[in-house]
């Protein structure tokens, strides 16, 4: 049966793939640790031994003058060594014990260096069949030249390699399995904060976003998780807040016009004789229309909300201006000044921007007494948009509380103007998604609403 090792992997908890991750670094680890302190080991055991070789030789090629060859050989040697002491022609001049009556052994010239370097001989049929080190030193005078050959077994460095190496063999998957415990140990240790965050999150429900996680004391990557989770909670705690006052409200204030249409209706069909229809009809087109304002504002915010992608291009915010101008003119018999708009062009959604223009422009007709003055000029790449009425104005205190959805103030703002107490939110979403500004200042008398839109491509 064919397994999918990622498959089987991917399914693994964290802990049990940390702890194989960990288990193999350690095994390769020690591994190659091993296999390193073996072969280090081996090249100064072996380097030792050819120390010794060039040592004996080197002493056998220092006496060979003053005593007989074959007493200066029997007197320094006991077996640990294989020396021979080969003439110019090849021939056999001395030998040591373990090599005596053997023809040449070793035929490779010393160094001419002065530095002789050791070989290794396999066939030398002496003793057991471990691999002999031999150097050659040169020895004799110039009329009688002569070679010195050493040899020294590697049977003692090879049992010795061959315990470390089984010692190593049996110690380092005993070592291994002991940390991977520990690894296992301390991976579950460490994890153990990990898991007491998710079960607490998987606790969290929508009705109980108010719950927070436990952050631990330690200043580490797992206390700045805690906390940029107790973050996110924070922030879906605000939005569902929002969302839910937005839904209440927008229940409240649809409750209204619905039931006054409803009630004139209920009444109108429960006297259909004594119903005057002619009177009664632009009372509840004027309820329609409302109504009609307040689901469209709903609507418009709700985009908002979503964060749609703004359509920006270039567009003349003058020409928004005028248009929308144009359109108020012939609902209302106030004066509007036009005259100090100038040409701005603005990077952003041309809609947005009426729907800026048109908010503003109503919210000046439910309050202005006689006039509104409409401004628009560009000051250090920033296109300012102010209108102007002479209305009852509004109170320092409440200037920026009226930007917030569904407010209206008591006097300045009632319902019976028609307003929705949205309008003035959508211009401050809108506005904030062209990266720009919205308040309100003192225009003696009445209000200033103005609007601060970067020029250039954001």
């Amino acid at each position: 049966m064919r397994v999918d090792i990622r498959a089987w992997w991917s399914r693994r908890s964290l802990r049990l793939r940390l702890t194989v991750a960990a288990a193999l670094v350690i095994a390769f680890g020690l591994a190659g640790a091993a296999v390193l302190l073996v072969l280090w080991l081996h090249a100064t055991l072996i380097n030792e031994l050819d120390q010794t070789a060039l040592q004996d030789a080197q002493v056998v090629a220092a006496t060979l003058q003053a005593e007989p060859r074959d007493a200066v050989l029997h007197h320094t040697f006991h077996g640990e060594a294989a020396v021979q002491v080969v003439d110019a022609k090849g021939a056999v001049q001395a030998s040591s014990a373990n090599l005596r009556s053997r023809p040449r052994l070793f035929d490779f010239p010393p160094s001419g260096s002065g530095i002789p370097h050791a070989r290794t001989v396999q066939d030398l049929t002496v003793g057991d069949d471990s691999a002999w080190r031999a150097v050659a030193v040169p020895a004799g005078t110039r009329h009688d030249p002569m070679t010195v050959y050493v040899a020294m077994s590697t049977e003692d460095v090879d049992q010795s390699l061959a315990k470390l190496t089984f010692g190593l063999a049996t110690t380092v998957p005993s070592t291994v399995a002991l940390l991977t415990g520990v690894v296992w140990l301390l991976t579950g240790r460490a994890l153990r904060p990990v898991d007491s965050l998710r079960t607490q999150t998987a606790e969290i429900t929508a009705s109980d976003l108010g719950r927070r996680l436990d952050v631990p004391p330690a200043e580490d990557a797992l206390g700045r998780l805690a906390k940029t989770l107790n973050d996110l909670l924070a922030r879906l705690e605000a939005t569902t807040r929002r969302q839910r006052g937005f839904v209440a409200d927008a229940a409240h204030e649809l409750r209204g016009p619905l039931s006054t249409l409803h009630t004139r209706l209920e009444v109108a069909v429960s006297h259909p004789d004594t119903a005057d229809w002619r009177s009664l009809a632009p009372a509840l087109l004027a309820e329609t229309e409302r109504l009609s304002r307040l689901v469209d504002d709903l609507v418009q915010l709700a985009r908002l909300d979503a964060r749609p992608r703004l359509r920006k291009r270039p567009v003349d915010l003058d020409e928004i201006v005028f248009t929308e101008v144009g359109e108020a003119r012939q609902r209302t018999s106030l004066v509007i000044d036009q005259h100090a708009v100038s040409a701005a062009r603005v990077h952003g959604d041309r809609d947005a921007l009426a729907r800026v223009v048109r908010n503003l422009l109503d919210n000046a007709l439910r309050h202005a007494a006689t006039r509104i003055d409409i401004h628009l000029y560009v000051l250090d790449g920033i296109a300012n948009l102010v209108v102007a009425d002479d209305g009852p104005g509004i109170p320092a205190a409440d200037r920026q509380r009226v930007f917030e959805r569904f407010t209206r103030l008591d006097q300045a703002r009632a319902r019976d103007t028609g307003g929705s107490g949205l309008g003035l939110a959508i211009v401050r979403d809108i506005v904030t998604g062209h990266h720009g500004s919205a308040h309100i200042e003192t225009n003696q008398p009445g209000a200033r609403i103005v609007v601060r839109i970067p020029v250039g491509d954001r």
